[in-house]
């Protein structure tokens, strides 16, 4: 089972709607780190897709260029059930017509080159455009602003680990040493086993965030706290509650919450004691993550985003379109649900 996730806008109502009626209705657009030089041994394409999955594509392009698959770089997957837009990378010494490389669901909107393959996490942000069909303006405009004030919890949404959480539970098993046929799969499958730790450290993640709001340390610093500037993601240590919660409020720095692994960077004094009564509860030690290697090192991850969101009416009625541009790794039904208080109406992100 994930963690229950709490809303900051609990006190106001939500919208109701349905969101993603059709895939033109969840417009992704990918904002990357940086643009294509031009030049280089690799070729870079930025696509437009509509009801398939990036691996889908890739697996296409790479066929279609004659390149292996695996020497495909994209820097992140976007959903299936959506019109998305994305670069993404093959080492291919022919510049094709971008016409020839179309298909069901695919075009290719730009062509370039550059010195070195598109890494996973070489994006810089996500773009929505999100049509709520049914759904109230008034509410999705209130739930809105309180939303910019209050801060994002930036929590993974529920699509991040499986079918009733079972991610996450292979991970945690992987990490405890015990073998079952699911770990079993996992340890042969890198992929599968990467994802069951990423599943699980993203669920310990969820739990430690929904502690802080139930405590009402959603936007405080404290004693020991890791936090992360949220304009270079650069991290230091809290030393001064009150001068950091400032800066906290005014959305410079958010408190950095454990992505638990070996090699993470340690909190100090109450934030430290609040981690490990975590790992306590949870009967897992840091230590226990070194068996998962390289895929379990460990990181931090903001807690609070500030994010606009503009609320606009849907041509013809009927609901309305909600556009905000979110950091790499947070997840729009997260927003969304804090506009719509509709779970049953949110679809998965891939």
């Amino acid at each position: 089972m994930t963690t229950p996730l709490p809303l900051v806008t609990a006190d106001l109502p939500g919208s109701g709607g349905a969101l993603r009626a059709s895939p033109e209705d969840f417009r992704v657009d990918e904002v990357p780190a940086y643009l294509p030089s031009g030049a280089g041994p690799h070729l870079y394409l930025r696509v437009e897709k509509r009801g398939r999955t990036t691996r889908d594509v890739v697996r296409a392009l790479a066929a279609a260029l004659g390149v292996p698959e695996r020497d495909a770089g994209y820097a992140g997957l976007k959903d299936k059930d959506a019109v998305t837009t994305q670069w993404l990378s093959f080492p291919s010494a022919r510049d094709p017509d971008p016409a020839a490389l179309a298909g069901p669901g695919l075009a290719v909107l730009e062509v370039s080159r550059h010195a070195n393959k598109l890494r996973p996490g070489h994006v810089r942000a996500n773009r929505f455009a999100l049509a709520v069909r049914g759904g109230a303006i008034d509410p999705a405009r209130a739930c809105a602003a309180a939303l910019a004030a209050r801060g994002l919890p930036n929590f993974f949404g529920p699509q991040r680990f499986g079918a009733e959480g079972r991610n996450a539970a292979v991970g945690r098993a992987l990490l405890r040493g015990e073998r079952t046929a699911e770990t079993g799969r996992a340890v042969r499958d890198r992929f599968l086993r990467r994802l069951s730790i990423s599943a699980y450290q993203s669920e310990l993640f969820n739990r430690w965030l929904a502690a802080r709001l139930a405590d009402g340390l959603f936007a405080t610093a404290l004693q020991g706290d890791v936090l992360k500037k949220l304009d270079t993601g650069g991290l230091f240590t809290c030393e001064d509650p009150a001068a950091d919660t400032a800066r906290v409020a005014r959305f410079e720095i958010s408190p950095a919450g454990p992505m638990f692994g070996h090699k993470l960077r340690p909190a100090a004094g109450e934030a430290l004691a609040r981690e490990e009564r975590l790992l306590a509860e949870e009967g897992i030690a840091l230590a226990d993550f070194a068996r998962g290697g390289g895929e379990a090192e460990g990181t931090r991850r903001a807690a609070r985003l500030h994010v606009e969101v503009a609320v606009e009416p849907l041509e013809g009625g009927d609901g309305y379109l909600a556009r905000f541009e979110l950091p790499k790794g947070s997840y729009a039904t997260v927003v969304m649900r804090e506009l719509m208080k509709s779970e049953s109406a949110l679809p998965e992100e891939e």
